[in-house]
């Protein structure tokens, strides 16, 4: 109608209305009459469906989507003309939908009506047709619904009605009616088929010939590209269309979800629906920032919260609430109560999705949740978001059109795309209406207009209508691979071209499109250049710059060995340079899910131990010592820092279901238990320290370390200063003697071990940051304490190791300083978090390739792979 109300516009015809029929019957009917809009009517349905008796309906009657078919059902009906209440008694289901059309009608303002009540006001006021209304003209139509049908008879006898059908067809009915009809002459356009890949492919093609058409002169709004089903493309063009830069003008509408204010509401409906989270929260803040609840918050309040916690709980968001002090705010301002508040809104849910709504959405977003309540129940209301559509703001008489066929058959375009032409696809399928079945009301008589009628007679239409160029596409397969049948329609149109996926266009449709139609011109981008290098040099068997060759005495390199280093980052260095510089130079780490996990990995299980042990070991240390302690009383201390660590951890990482987390943290406990109860009378009157700082640590407790933390402990001859936490230091009561363990958690390895290929360092580090900070003097024993066995593998001659370990790390400084930072054995493996950045399958491919050439120039780094 846009269309013809600017044709009408241009032409001066003054006084022209131009309107659907439906809204000349309105105004036929008088001025307070309203049809009943779809948004009316589902508020009704909603209003009325949960007290009204729907006999067998009733078990679904609450579930999603009962509202969108009951409009559907009703719709139906009274198109087709059928009264509800007087076929009542035909089935039970009739009786049910007559009840709830009389709910909703009585719901409904008393001026909005069914078709049949409009036909019929419309009707006694007959005798005002020709001053109300003046000669009527339908034109564009090739069939309309029963119930508007006895209106046209009646106007007819009154004033003039003419039905322009052009080269459409003209229905059955208006044979008796004395209506005018005037037809018209086929246009005889040009048409081409073609098939291409897939539906993606299609849509792709779709916008190359756009644009070409675009760029030999012709309107923008002299194209149209359609289909059956548009839902089915409308994600394809979305996004081509961005890339694209064309005004491609959605006539049914977009995604609410496109835009910002539909983001906003679907960020809310993703808490309401599946409750608070972290993740959940920062979302909706990002969109909402400005919102009442948020927009007293200070700005960067979510540094607050810490990064892994999912806090997905109520009792984890008030843990947190409860620590927050006015000191922690960045305006020194208690905030919790604001915060405290939003949070136990959003807690609520579904039976609070309006409260929620008003409170943190406002203008369009607002709107869209309204409707989005009207539209389905709040439990479901992340589902009906992704059903709901707006304008996307371009005007239509300027813009290339993506319609439904159905529009385009009712506003011809001079050249059409029509795709989508696949068996099944386009007609498509008859289907039963969802609350009223054939067998009750046969679907002939239901929906007299069926959607495969309707589209077999649109594409006729659009061929009769279009007087410049029509191209039939269908795709070839599916998303999956499947062959596609082709549509029977496509049978008198000849045969079809064959459009190859990777053929180079004849007009590309954007800038990707146009480097990837010539490869010299993107060859020489340098994006192109880098990649194919880099594609490249990983296929070769020598190493090279992409694999991790650098300049000698690079300055980030020379920065990152002068660092203070962990046990951790030194076993990175020498089984893994490339992850080394990765991780320490660029700052690189995967990414952390915020999302509840169903089991622990065992790197976060080691940790909980290690927390428990630590928090344990304190509070025996401050009530008699460890030494003293007998097996009740490290029980009841492991259960309490058991207890204390559940808590804190639950409030800032996320944490298995209830329970898989009970064995867990029962797991932590046992091994806890073992790990404390172990070796206990190796030392007398010893002490015991637990997460003991050195070398510049931060200390993890208010516990009295054994020494100064803050002085730096060098490795001699390398250049290395170390710094990190021993798991458990005892010492002698006359100072003496000191053992040093190192709590793993997993499998005891098979036989002895020293250095384990670079793999273990920490007993002898740890073991010489003790003897330098305590004195030469102390005797020392370090080992690694496995409790499961339990198992207690002590570390020989220390001091030969320690020398081993210092040429293996000179060795290392040496190749990294001299610029390999290349694969080690580590690299790619299954603990590499950092695999993401290597080529795929680098494990079994690349890093197998690249071996022999990154040992060779590793030099004697390479020999602490094979150490015991």
């Amino acid at each position: 109608m846009r269309e013809a109300r600017l044709a009408a516009a241009r032409g001066g015809r003054h006084g022209l209305q131009i309107m659907s029929f439906e809204q000349a019957a309105v105004r036929l009917a008088g001025g307070f009459v309203q049809p009943i809009d779809e948004e009316s009517l589902r508020a009704a349905i909603q209003a009325v469906l949960p007290a009204t008796p729907m006999g067998e309906l009733d078990s679904i009657k609450m579930l999603p989507g009962m509202i969108g078919a009951a409009a559907d059902t009703l719709h139906k009906a009274w198109r087709a003309g059928i009264d509800l209440a007087a076929r009542s008694g035909d089935h039970p289901r009739l009786e049910a939908i007559a009840r709830l059309e009389a709910a909703v009608l009585t719901q409904l303002p008393e001026g909005m009506m069914r078709p049949v009540d409009i036909v019929t006001a419309a009707n006694s006021c007959l005798g005002h047709a020709p001053a109300v209304l003046g000669a009527i003209e339908i034109v564009g139509l090739t069939e309309l619904s029963p119930c508007w049908r006895p209106l046209v008879k009646a106007l007819a006898a009154r004033i003039p009605v003419q039905w322009t059908a052009g080269p459409r067809s003209v229905p059955v009915w208006l044979g008796d009616t004395g209506v005018v009809v005037v037809r018209g002459e086929a246009e005889g356009p040009m048409v081409g088929s073609v098939s291409a890949a897939t539906a993606y492919h299609e849509a792709i093609e779709a916008m190359r010939w756009a644009r070409a058409l675009l760029a030999s002169g012709v309107s923008p709004s002299d194209i149209a590209i359609a289909t059956a089903s548009a839902a089915d493309y409308d994600d394809h063009f979305l996004a081509l269309r961005a890339d694209a830069n064309i005004d491609l003008h959605f006539v049914h509408g977009v995604r609410v979800a496109t835009a910002r204010e539909g983001q906003a509401a679907a960020a809310l409906a993703d808490i309401v629906v599946r409750g608070l989270s972290q993740s959940r929260l920062r979302r909706l803040v990002a969109l909402c920032r400005d919102s009442a609840p948020l927009a007293s918050l200070p700005e960067g309040w979510l540094r607050l919260l810490p990064r892994d916690a999912p806090l997905s709980t109520s009792a984890a968001w008030s843990r947190l609430l409860t620590r927050l002090k006015p000191d922690d705010w960045s305006d020194g301002m208690d905030h919790v109560p604001a915060l405290r508040a939003a949070v136990e809104l959003l807690a609520k849910g579904p039976d609070a999705a309006q409260q929620i709504g008003e409170t943190f959405l406002k203008g369009r977003a607002l709107s869209i949740w309204r409707k989005a309540l009207l539209a389905g129940p709040a439990a479901s209301i992340d589902v009906t978001l992704e059903t709901l559509k707006h304008d996307d703001g371009l005007e239509a008489c300027m813009s290339v059109a993506w319609m439904p066929a159905s529009a385009l058959a009712a506003s011809p375009r001079r050249f059409v795309r029509l795709i989508g032409l696949n068996s099944s696809r386009w007609p498509r399928g008859i289907a039963e209406d969802r609350l009223i079945p054939d067998h009750i009301i046969p679907t002939t008589e239901l929906d007299p207009l069926p959607v495969s009628l309707a589209d077999r007679r649109d594409f006729e239409t659009i061929l009769a209508t279009t007087c410049g160029e029509v191209i039939l596409s269908r795709a070839r397969r599916d998303s999956d691979g499947r062959l596609l049948g082709r549509s029977p329609l496509l049978a008198a149109h000849g045969d079809e071209t064959y459009l190859r996926r990777n053929a180079v266009p004849a007009h590309a449709f954007s800038e990707t499109d146009r480097l990837m139609a010539r490869p010299q011109e993107f060859a020489a981008d340098p994006q192109a250049i880098g990649a194919r290098a880099c594609w490249r040099d990983w296929r070769l068997a020598e190493v090279t710059t992409h694999d991790g060759l650098v300049r000698p005495d690079h300055p980030l390199i020379l920065a990152i060995l002068a660092r203070t280093q962990s046990a951790s980052s030194l076993k990175t260095l020498l089984r893994n340079p490339l992850g080394f510089v990765w991780r320490y130079a660029f700052g690189w780490k995967a990414p952390q899910s915020g999302a509840e996990p169903l089991v622990l990995d065992a790197l976060a299980a080691g940790e909980l131990v290690h927390l428990v042990l630590d928090r344990a070991l304190r509070d025996l240390e401050a009530t008699g010592g460890l030494a003293s302690a007998d097996t009740s009383a490290i029980e009841v201390a492991v259960a309490e820092a058991s207890a204390a660590v559940a808590a804190e951890w639950e409030s800032e990482r996320p944490i298995p279901p209830n329970v898989i987390w009970d064995r867990t943290l029962g797991d932590a406990r046992n091994l806890a238990g073992q790990a404390l109860a172990h070796g206990n009378d190796h030392l007398p009157g010893n002490r015991s320290y637990g997460e003991v700082p050195f070398g510049g640590s931060e200390p993890k407790s208010t516990a009295e370390p054994p020494w100064d933390a803050s002085l730096p402990v060098t490795i001699p001859n390398t250049g290395f200063q170390i710094a990190g936490y021993i798991d458990r230091l005892d010492i002698a009561g006359d100072g003496s003697r000191a053992l040093v363990r190192d709590y793993k958690t997993g499998s005891p390895p098979k036989g002895e071990i020293r250095l384990n290929g670079g793999r273990e360092l920490q007993r002898c580090l740890y073991a010489f940051a003790v003897k330098a900070l305590l004195g030469d003097h102390v005797a020392i024993s370090a080992s690694l304490l496995y409790p499961r066995e339990p198992l207690d593998l002590q570390l020989d001659d220390p001091e030969a190791v320690l020398a081993d370990i210092t040429g293996h790390l000179l060795a290392a400084r040496t190749a990294l300083a001299g610029g390999a930072a290349l694969p080690g054995p580590d690299t790619g493996g299954d603990y590499d978090d950092l695999a993401f950045a290597l080529p795929a399958n680098a494990g079994a491919t690349y890093c197998k390739r690249k071996q022999s050439a990154a040992t060779e120039r590793l030099g004697n780094l390479a020999q602490v792979w094979e150490a015991e």
